[in-house]
């Protein structure tokens, strides 16, 4: 197998640099990268908020987001039902459930290719960055195939369902101004600015309150599954005491910048 998710120590700012290496191969992800990304995201989401990174930067190697899967496994196992439902709903599903379950703020860094696996895994980071020079798209018509359903749905989050169509039926490709227009991303830069306005995303993150993060993106999640139940919305405002709460608001009322405690 090949390929790799690789990740730094979290920096002094909090934030934690994950990035996806496939070399030669504009990073397409291998079955042990899906398992691999599940496995990180999975832990990420068990540490305590006080232990854990305050947000974390997804990049790809090598000028490259990621070139969708590894089409190079796929004889070993797309020609047998069983094998493909297992790959697609025991493997690709669950990495993709650990991404968006992830309570921690994510930001996409991208450049380069970002299509198939790869537009599925930025779909559910929180907010995506690209530079000019990405393309986007699941060009997976041309292969012969359609898109499994839990991968329709992580896309579904983030792609406008005329767009997914085009890009599904079509097997177009978008450039970064048109992903801009059509909400899969936040902002494109130049190149030369991409990493630094990433970086600098992920900080402005992470010098904001985790707490707060965590609940928005929870309820982010309660809201799209469906209406919050009378416990979940209860259970929403259980951060009355929190000690973030209560240092931003000391904070504002002294005309100081609120000093949320490092992780």
């Amino acid at each position: 197998m090949s390929g790799e998710v690789l990740h730094e120590p979290v920096d002094a700012h909090g934030v934690l640099h994950v990035r996806l290496a496939n070399p030669g191969k504009h990073n397409a992800i291998s079955i042990a990268m899906w398992k691999a990304l599940r496995s990180l995201f999975e832990q990420l989401q068990a540490q305590a908020p006080e232990e854990a990174p305050r947000a974390v930067l997804l990049s790809g190697d090598g000028g490259h987001f990621a070139a969708g899967a590894d089409i190079e496994e796929f004889p070993r196992f797309r020609f047998d039902e069983a094998a493909l439902r297992d790959y697609h709903e025991e493997v690709v599903a669950p990495a993709l459930g650990a991404l968006l379950g992830c309570d921690i703020p994510l930001v996409a860094r991208i450049d380069g290719s970002c299509v198939g696996g790869g537009l599925e895994v930025a779909a559910c980071c929180d907010i995506r960055i690209a530079a000019h020079s990405a393309r986007f798209g699941i060009p997976i018509a041309k292969l012969g195939f359609p898109m499994a359903p839990g991968e329709l749905l992580a896309l579904g989050r983030v792609v406008p369902a005329a767009t997914l169509r085009e890009l599904l039926l079509e097997a177009r490709l978008l450039d970064s101004a048109t992903a801009l227009t059509r909400g899969l991303v936040n902002r494109v830069v130049e190149a030369t600015e991409l990493a630094h306005e990433a970086q600098a995303t992920a900080q402005r993150i992470a010098a904001l309150s985790p707490n707060a993060a965590r609940i928005n993106k929870r309820t982010l999640r309660q809201i799209a599954e469906a209406a919050l139940t009378p416990a979940q919305r209860r259970m929403h405002f259980s951060y009355a005491d929190h000690p973030e709460h209560r240092e931003g608001i000391s904070a504002f009322l002294d005309k100081r910048p609120p000093r949320f405690a490092k992780p």
